[in-house]
């Protein structure tokens, strides 16, 4: 049974990229902030991203299978201002997810530290020192499993943290589980009418839609060598994807509103997030959701440290050697950038919330890219997007565009 669901795993791979891009403590830190503070209110922004990352994995693995070409590439090539939009994109995502990986490296060290407090209350709850070696050991550790691996092996470490944290957060929520009815009221649609409410909405679509899950998605197919025969693994692989993302996200919020909302607690910082919900669900339970926080900073900053190399690999030729020493390079450099808010000791939560709205403003040119190469003929064939996925993905785009300008208000009021 065990080596059944293993080998399950390890057939969607690029799906478990696609999570580990995704669900990050940038995620964790939205939803449970959003629990906290608006219950479940949110809940049906959620779904909707989760659909749309649905209907964006789908038509960026089809097109990969069929023409099998990445997308990078492929915008270079098929667009008559190719080169420029290349570019954008690879320089909005490596921007956007170098912002993202400061806050998730700070969040995370910051993580490991509450649960070494947990059982050592002794030690004093800001140590910067301690947590800035925490960072820098990690990263050391990352960094030294990249440069030795393969996509292989990285897709294996991948599905050991992501399933630790699916199971993590699935528990504590069983653990403060809320009323149905309450949950079900959050598929409502509504907008907190409270200062941060835009600005998490936005948050909650660039850690959800996250643009590096579907422009890398192609490229991490080829390396899987997937082609025509794969048609169905890659649907199936991006429906579970989805799944898995909703789930996951979604547990973290109603797990945030059973525990703290309900008795009008907030998270502020990360050590919040250890002082407000161990007096309500235990200590066993605070265990359990700062490991599920942890093991979503690791999947997290493993894959972003290779979105640079991935996405100039990309705009070259369409393939990755993680042998090279640009690679090398590069991953060494994201390391470096990654320790900025530990060294600056800057709240990682506020960074986070502000860097996963970033992410927001290149996601309507990622979405109008493949709307164009899906409907190809001359490439897709009889392949191309049917109407009912070119509808949720021409709502995806709109959505996307309608966040980008709330969010790019939403940050003018925060700055």
């Amino acid at each position: 049974m065990k080596r059944k669901l293993l080998s399950i795993l390890y057939a969607i791979g690029p799906g478990i990229f696609c999570i580990g891009y995704t669900v990050g403590t940038g995620s964790v830190t939205s939803m449970a902030k959003a629990g906290s503070a608006y219950g479940s209110q949110l809940l049906w922004v959620l779904a909707i991203s989760c659909l749309f990352s649905w209907a964006l994995m789908e038509a960026y693995g089809r097109y990969a299978v069929v023409t099998g070409r990445t997308a990078i590439n492929s915008f270079k090539t098929e667009f008559k201002y190719g080169k420029l939009m290349a570019i954008l994109v690879v320089v909005g995502v490596v921007l956007g997810q170098m912002n993202s990986l400061s806050g998730i490296v700070g969040l995370t060290s910051n993580a490991i530290y509450e649960i070494i407090r947990l059982f050592i209350p002794s030690l004093n709850p800001e140590n910067y020192w301690m947590i800035l070696g925490i960072a820098v050991a990690m990263l050391i550790i990352l960094y030294g499993l990249l440069i030795t691996g393969s996509i292989s092996f990285f897709e294996k470490i991948l599905v050991f943290f992501v399933t630790i944290m699916g199971i993590s957060f699935l528990v504590s929520m069983f653990m403060v589980m809320p009323s149905a009815a309450a949950i079900a009221a959050g598929f409502i649609p509504s907008i907190p009418q409270t200062e941060g409410g835009t600005l998490l909405v936005a948050a909650f679509v660039g850690t959800t839609m996250a643009g590096p899950t579907f422009i890398v998605r192609p490229l991490l197919m080829k390396g899987k060598n997937w082609g025509m025969d794969n048609i169905k693994d890659q649907s199936r692989d991006s429906l579970v994807s989805a799944t898995l993302l909703f789930v996951i996200s979604g547990s973290v919020m109603i797990t945030s509103m059973g525990a703290l909302y309900y008795n009008g607690l907030t998270i502020e910082r990360v050590i919040d997030m250890v002082q407000t919900l161990e007096p309500v669900a235990g200590k066993f339970a605070v265990a359990l959701f700062m490991v599920g926080a942890l093991s979503a900073g690791i999947s997290s900053v493993f894959p972003i440290l290779m979105v640079a190399p991935l996405l100039i690999a990309d705009y070259k030729d369409g393939s990755l050697d993680t042998s090279s020493q640009l690679f090398k390079i590069l991953t060494a450099v994201a390391c470096v950038i990654g320790l900025s808010i530990p060294i600056m000791g800057a709240n990682p939560i506020v960074a986070q919330i502000a860097s996963q709205v970033a992410n927001v403003f290149i996601l309507p040119l990622i979405i109008f890219g493949i709307i164009y190469l899906i409907n190809s003929k001359q490439r897709m064939g009889d392949h191309r997007a049917g109407m009912g996925l070119n509808i949720i993905l021409a709502m995806a785009l709109i959505f996307a565009c309608i966040i980008s300008w709330v969010g790019f208000n939403a940050l003018l009021q925060f700055i």
